[in-house]
């Protein structure tokens, strides 16, 4: 991904901002930005990101993670480009482990299971290994995100998506905390289930061929933009199945091998 400075001055990212931001806090959607913005880049994507970031952090939002996305190396091989893209999660956007999470505030919300790393030391790109993430893990747990694009009808090309802050929107952590070196992550299975019936299964090697190698391409990302992951950072590490959608009363529940069970109900 290009890391020129951004194509579009301050104002236009700063109503791009606005625009997502609003559609995220109504439950309403939008077309792509990039119909109006054809030529945005890389850097204009991530810079709407940030001032979305910090228009939530102006009003009292805590930054409690971080997540990656297209972790698919086919996926990433048939949208042409060679790295996953990455996003922020706030205190907002957290459902307690079994909980309940409003869908009349989200505007076509699906599911994905996730493996979730903590670190407790900082990561730093370039050159960032799998060796080194599993020295810097803390500990390892399942998770569930609920992704939601602000976009009409989940149509979107990469930087519109990543400048919607790449569909984030709510998730939920649970189960056993691991050991991230006691397991193998690679064949790490996961059952998902909704209302009690299998709607998606999947292994770890889903994401990147080993889920701590997304944690390794975030530190390379921020690393290139002079910045690190903390220690003490929760990180969704990409969806390990196709994303499936939610209606309310749907109670989604996530099993996964040696790490337990996480679960929330859409009401």
């Amino acid at each position: 991904m290009d890391l020129d400075a951004p194509s579009l001055d301050a104002a236009t990212i700063e109503a791009l901002a606005e625009r997502l931001e609003d559609c995220e806090l109504q439950a309403r959607d939008t077309p792509k930005i990039t119909l109006d913005h054809p030529r945005m880049n890389w850097a204009d994507a991530y810079a709407v990101q940030e001032a979305i970031r910090r228009r939530k952090v102006g009003r009292g939002a805590r930054i409690v993670g971080l997540k990656a996305g297209l972790t698919s190396f086919a996926k990433m091989r048939q949208m042409g480009v060679d790295s996953p893209i990455f996003g922020f999660l706030t205190d907002g956007f957290v459902v307690p482990d079994g909980g309940r999470c409003r869908h009349a505030e989200l505007i076509h919300p699906k599911v994905e299971p996730e493996l979730v790393f903590v670190t407790k030391a900082a990561l730093a790109g370039p050159g960032c290994t799998i060796a080194e993430v599993l020295a810097a893990t803390d500990f390892v747990l399942a998770g569930i995100e609920v992704i939601d694009s602000r976009y009409r009808d989940f149509k979107f090309d990469l930087k519109s998506v990543v400048a919607d802050n790449c569909s984030s929107s709510r998730f939920v952590v649970g189960g056993i905390m691991r050991d991230a070196r006691e397991l193998d992550l690679r064949t790490t299975g996961v059952v998902l289930e909704k209302n009690g019936e299998v709607v998606a299964l999947g292994a770890g090697a889903a994401v990147l061929g080993h889920p701590a190698n997304a944690v390794a391409m975030l530190a390379d990302h921020l690393g290139r933009r002079g910045q690190a992951i903390p220690a003490g950072t929760l990180i969704l590490t990409g969806g390990l199945t196709e994303a499936v959608a939610v209606q309310p009363g749907d109670h989604v529940a996530l099993h996964a091998q040696g790490m337990g069970c996480t679960s929330l109900t859409f009401v």
